[in-house]
This record gives structure tokens, sequence and C-alpha cells, in this order.
């Protein structure tokens, strides 16, 4: 075929992290005809992906030129998802090849309206390489901590903490596995993190930027009405075991962070992560609410006892603590337990290494936090732990 003949193909993204999955596409592009890429500017990205790219439009740019199955790129000139408009109707291509993850309705009557063949190209690594996806490269980067609670939920909530004073115990630790959404691990605090800071957590003091991140997560001009607590930021920001005291305010009244090695090794030894399942649509956790002083104060009391278990590494103190804890928010919100947790924990009661349990989250989902006998009597299938030390 000669190259008056060749028809003109049109593919176009970020292409902020360069690998070989996006070198294949162009490879698989490239056989319908010269091929044109778009690349989504600086200012698209942070508009429409709510972040800053790892790299600017210009390197982007000179790095996609530089592959061999590339005709020519060029910086999009519009916005948002369908940035590439102006630069389409002037190129007019004969094709338009996206993949299966770029495959939207709006793409597809665009080019149905202007007379444009559209191609959708299943995503498959060249011979001998593994698949590769930009998503799943950023997050094996990501290195922001998650949160799990130990002790104390609904204590950073003043409705709670009013009627009596009282602590949460919370642990920062490393995301060695992908974490399920929506499963009471703060992975939507996690996320919002991610909009600023994509990768890594910022060299500040950690107090500090768990407020920032309280702030971040709650604007004042939203309209839920509904404050997001504190124990999410502080779990993730601040490293090692936290205790974190309220009396009827959003933010703690004091923060003891723990970094001591016996004791976060304690922690590592005996608790493992056993999941569930997703939070579900439409959960709503606190209907059908009981918040007294007494259960309150059985929260409060119960959390007192498993932080001087934890801090003796005394593991019967700890394990009583803990249990008496998630009965107390069971109590108070007995909507937490949802259809199929009971027979998760049922479980786990038949095995006799595991000595306590409770849910991640208030949410009615997620994962069952456990504590266990130690290390070799985690169960088949459940998740190690690595506390963030630093």
């Amino acid at each position: 075929m000669s190259t008056e003949t060749r028809k003109k193909v049109f593919v176009s993204g970020c292409y902020d992290l360069l690998h070989s999955g996006h070198v294949e596409f162009f490879h698989q592009a490239s056989q319908y005809g010269d091929l044109y890429v778009g690349i989504g500017s600086d200012s698209t990205i942070e508009g429409y992906k709510h972040h800053k790219p790892l790299y600017s439009q210009e390197e982007r740019l000179f790095m996609v030129r530089s592959i061999r199955y590339v005709t020519e790129a060029f910086i999009n000139e519009g916005s948002g998802l369908m940035d590439f408009v102006p630069n389409v109707l002037r190129l007019r291509p004969d094709v338009f090849v996206v993949n299966e993850d770029g495959d939207k309705p709006v793409k597809r009557a665009f080019c149905e309206e202007n007379g444009i063949e559209y191609v959708v190209l299943r995503r498959t690594p060249s011979e001998g390489l593994e698949a590769r996806s930009s998503t799943s490269i950023k997050e094996s980067l990501c290195t922001i901590p998650l949160r799990v609670d130990i002790a104390g939920t609904w204590i950073d909530q003043p409705t709670v903490s009013s009627l009596y004073p009282g602590s949460a115990i919370t642990l920062s630790i490393q995301p060695t596995f992908e974490p399920m959404p929506r499963s009471g691990l703060a992975t939507s605090t996690r996320d919002s993190i991610r909009t600023m800071w994509p990768f890594k957590l910022p060299d500040m003091l950690p107090e500090n930027l768990a407020k920032l991140v309280f702030c971040l997560e709650n604007d004042p001009e939203r309209n839920s009405g509904y404050v997001s607590g504190a124990q999410d930021p502080i779990g993730i920001c601040v490293p090692g075991v936290s205790r974190h005291h309220y009396s009827g305010h959003f933010w703690p009244d004091e923060i003891l962070s723990v970094t001591d090695d016996p004791v976060l090794d304690f922690l590592e030894e005996h608790l493992c992560l056993l999941g569930m399942f997703p939070r579900r649509e439409g959960c709503s956790v606190v209907e059908g609410k009981d918040v007294t002083l007494p259960k309150v104060r059985n929260l409060s009391e119960a959390a007192d006892e498993c932080w001087r278990g934890l801090m003796a590494m005394d593991l019967a103190t700890f394990v009583k603590g803990y249990r008496a804890s998630f009965e107390a928010q069971v109590s108070m919100f007995p909507a937490m337990m949802q259809e199929g947790v009971d027979a998760f924990i049922d479980k786990c009661r038949k095995d006799g290494g595991v000595l306590a349990w409770k849910m991640t989250g208030a949410g009615g989902g997620g994962y069952l936090l456990l504590v266990c006998r130690d290390s070799l009597s985690f169960p088949e299938g459940a998740i190690p732990l690595k506390v963030r030390r630093h």
C-alpha cells in the first residue's frame, strides 16, 4: 500500500506512565494505517483525573513521538474526556482506535456523527510480556498507608464521645496488598490524599498532615452535612499504633503514637486480615442505632483495656479488651452486622488459633481483623500486616 492511500488512524490518552502495554497498543493500532496520537495536556489530567501528571506534557510528547509505530503525536487542545475533539476535527482521521477501558458511548457517537470508523482493541500484551496498565503500575508505586482500627470505633464522632469520653486505637499499615474498595481500611481517605500526593505522603509533621487531610475530606461547602471522623486521617498519616482521645469534639484532645519495635512486632505476630465482601451499596449502619451513656462507657473502657494489654504485650488482656470493644460497637450500631458477616465470624469461632475478631470498619463489610495465637495460626487466605514504622 502506498503512503498516499494509507488511512489515518487516531488514538488518544494521557500516557503518563508509558509502558509496554501502550507500545503494544500503538503497534496494533498502526496496523490500520498511519498512527496519530493525541496526548492529554497537564491541565486536562489535573482537571479530569484530579492529580498532577508524573511527567509534563512536553516529556510525554517526546516519549510518544520516539516510538517507531507513531507517525505523529501532539497535545490535545480540548479538555476532559473528549479533549481530542478539536484535533480530530482538524486531522479528519479515517479510524479511531480505543482499548476496552477507553470504549465510551460518547466516543462511539462522536465517530458515527463524523463518519469515522470506530475500533475497539482488547488489552493483549506483546508475546512473552506481562499485561500492564497505568493503574496497576501506579498502585505498585503507591506507598500511602492504609488504616485499620483496633478499638474504639465511633468514638471520634461527637455524638458518641460527648456522652462519655474515650479513645480510638488505630494502626498504620503498609499497602502490601491491593485493598478491596469500601472495605473499612480508609480507602476513601487514601483516595482523597492521592489527589494531592499520588504516590507517597509528604515529609511533614504527621499530626499536622493528618489535620490537613481531615480538612481536605471535610470541605465546608459540601452538602451532605456529615463530617468524616478523624481516625481515618490519623490512622493513615501517623506511623505505628496510635491512641487518640475524644471528648465531644471532632479532633482529638491528644494523639499518642507508639513506634517501638517490640510493640509493633507483637501486633504483626498476632493480627491478620480476612477478606469478606465490600460494603454493599445503600447499606446504612446507623439505622436502629442505640447510642447510650452505658454503651459508650463500655466502648471507652474496652479500648482502655485493649491499650493496656498492647503496651504490656499481654495477649490475654489485649484480646479481652479487643472483643469487648467490638461488642460495644455492635450494641450501639447493630446494623453493622450485615447479612453474611455472621457466617465469617462463625467460621473464625471454630478456628482454635483465632482468639478475637472485629470488622475493619463500621460500614457493614470489608475485612475481619483477627487476633490469633501467633502468625503460624493465621487462617488460610489471611493477609499478614506490615506496620508502617516511620
